[in-house]
Formats: C-alpha cells, sequence, structure tokens
C-alpha cells in the first residue's frame, strides 16, 4: 500500500475523442478533458469502458494517458485504464503509464477467455506487484465476461498490498459497504455505475466513476456535495436530475442506442465536440439525434443545471 494514497470524489470515466475515420484525436480529447477539469471534476480516468479501450491499441492507450496528464496539468490525479485480457500486456501498460504521470491505474478483470477465480487472482497480483502506482480493481463481471471478485477476495488483496481501491460496477450496490466492510480508511472504493448513485455514495462510496459524468458532471458533484453535507432533500433531487440521462438509455424513446453514442450528440447539441466512437459502434441517426434535440428541449434536466441554475423538485 502507497503510504498516503487517497482518491474520492467524482471521476468522469472520459470519453476518447476520434475523428470520422476513426483516428485518436488528441487535440481533441486534450479539449474534452481539460473541460472536465475545469468545470470542477475530481480525477480523471482515461482508457476505460466509457473511453473504449477495448478499440485501442497499446501505443494509442499510452498516448492517451500522456494527452490526459497534460489536460490535469497537476489540477487533478489521472487514473489510467491498463487492464486486458493479456497478463503481460496489463502489466508493460501499467509501467508505460505510470512513466506517463498517471497517478494510479484501473484494472478490468481479465476477459473473455472466461479465467476462474484463481488465475483471475493471478492476473491481478501480477499486475500490482509489478505496478509503479496504486491500483484499483475494476471489478465489472457483466462485461469482462468472467468470475467476479467478491468483497471477501477484495479484502485479501488488499491486505496483500495488491489493489489500493475499487471500481465497483454491478447491478446492485451492497457490493460497496461489504467491501468497506472488509478494508480499511486508506481503500478507495468508487460506485462504477449509473443505475443508484445515491445508493452508492450513501452506502460510504468514496466518489464515483461513470461514462455518464461526461454529460452530467455538474449535478454529480452536487450529489455529492449533498450526499456529504449529510442533505438527503437535496440529494434526491440531485439524483433525480441525473435519472433523467438515465432513461435514455433504458427507456429507449431514441429506439436501440449507444449511451456512449448519447453522450457524444449531447455535446455536440450543447454547443461542445462530440467526437465519433470506434465502429463497430454506430452514431445516432439523423432521426434520432432530431428525436434527442426535442427531448432535451423539452425537459430542462437534460440541459444542464447551467440553464436551470437549481435541481428540479
Amino acid at each position: 500500500m502507497s503510504d498516503g494514497f487517497s482518491l474520492s470524489g467524482v471521476f468522469p470515466a472520459s470519453l476518447t475523442m476520434f475523428d470520422e475515420a476513426g483516428r485518436l484525436d488528441q487535440p481533441a480529447t486534450h479539449r474534452h478533458l481539460a473541460s472536465l477539469v475545469d468545470a470542477g471534476a475530481h480525477g480523471l480516468v482515461v482508457a476505460g469502458t466509457s473511453g473504449e479501450f477495448v478499440a485501442m491499441a497499446p501505443d494509442e492507450k499510452v498516448r492517451l494517458v500522456a494527452t490526459a496528464v497534460a489536460a490535469a496539468d497537476g489540477r487533478v490525479p489521472v487514473v489510467a485504464g491498463t487492464g486486458t485480457a493479456s497478463t503481460a500486456e496489463s502489466v508493460e501498460l501499467t509501467r508505460a503509464a505510470a512513466a506517463e504521470g498517471a497517478a494510479a491505474v484501473l484494472v478490468i478483470l481479465p476477459y473473455y477467455m472466461r479465467p476462474h477465480r484463481e488465475e483471475v487472482l493471478a492476473h491481478i497480483r501480477a499486475v500490482g506487484a509489478a505496478s509503479p502506482v496504486p491500483v484499483l480493481l475494476y471489478n465489472n463481471p457483466a462485461n469482462s465476461g468472467t468470475t467476479e471478485l467478491d468483497a471477501v477476495d477484495v479484502g485479501m488483496l488488499y491486505r496483500e498490498g495488491v489493489i489500493h481501491g475499487v471500481k465497483s460496477t454491478f447491478p446492485t450496490v451492497h457490493q460497496v459497504p461489504e467491501v468497506i466492510d472488509e478494508t480499511g480508511p486508506d481503500f478507495a472504493v468508487f460506485y462504477g455505475g449509473f443505475m443508484a448513485p445515491l445508493s452508492g455514495l450513501a452506502e460510504g462510496a468514496h466518489g464515483w466513476i461513470s461514462g455518464v459524468l461526461n454529460v452530467a458532471l455538474a449535478e454529480a458533484l452536487a450529489l455529492y456535495d449533498a450526499v456529504r453535507a449529510g442533505d438527503l432533500a437535496a440529494a434526491r433531487r440531485w439524483a433525480a436530475a441525473i435519472r433523467q440521462y438515465r432513461y435514455l438509455y433504458t427507456r429507449r424513446p431514441l429506439g436501440q442506442v449507444g449511451d456512449l453514442a448519447l453522450y457524444r450528440t449531447m455535446l455536440e447539441l450543447r454547443g461542445e465536440h462530440g467526437g465519433h466512437c470506434r465502429l463497430p459502434l454506430l452514431p445516432l441517426t439523423p432521426e434520432q439525434r432530431a428525436r434527442l434535440e426535442r427531448i432535451m428541449t423539452e425537459n430542462p434536466a437534460l440541459r444542464g443545471i447551467a440553464v436551470s441554475g437549481a435541481p428540479p423538485r
């Protein structure tokens, strides 16, 4: 465990900006990341799921980390996603990210080959042993398609000095307090979904990491502050505002659309740069874009609090 290690707060799982041809657009990515920091993000997560790490080559990930560190400019920590299906590649990326200035790394469960529990533990231990910076476990079994590590496993890895935090991405939030029970005050527990951030933070999570924070950062910061202040009424109002973003994905008013395409188009409709996803992820159709614009016009919560100045009541 690194002495003095501490991460907490609202960390956007940042979009990676690609151009129309699918090339990594470092200037646009720099601008987006800097804008998140300017808006008050407590830290940045890059090369995560929302950053489309699975569609990126190793050298692109290293360039992305360098871009993020430059955009943060020492104001907030950068957490780099360095986990892959390969232990050797994960170790190499972790060392490279640390060399570029990442404050910590986020290591996904090894995916696709469906390694069993002991293989997953061996992978995380190997990366942790080789990492020059603190390691956060990205416990996301649904996306990785492999064995989850439960709270007891996480506590064991913490006591071994292998990991220093976790992004807990499950449909439920009971894992958050269970992990807190198994670890210590110097272990960073981040709620990692977008279904129940108020519940996750109220259960004791030290922060929130999610892709929706690319477009709902101000609301998330207000939610985080309300929970820390013990103002449940305000926290509920901010959580209600954030749910409007979730409904665009879960209730499908636009039909079948990806969450990243939604975020990118929302940024564009607000006059910001949204960039492109890499294939096979598709952008919104012109019809879907027009429908989203109408929904945003009709729903003040989706235009951002800069318009309304206060959460809906």
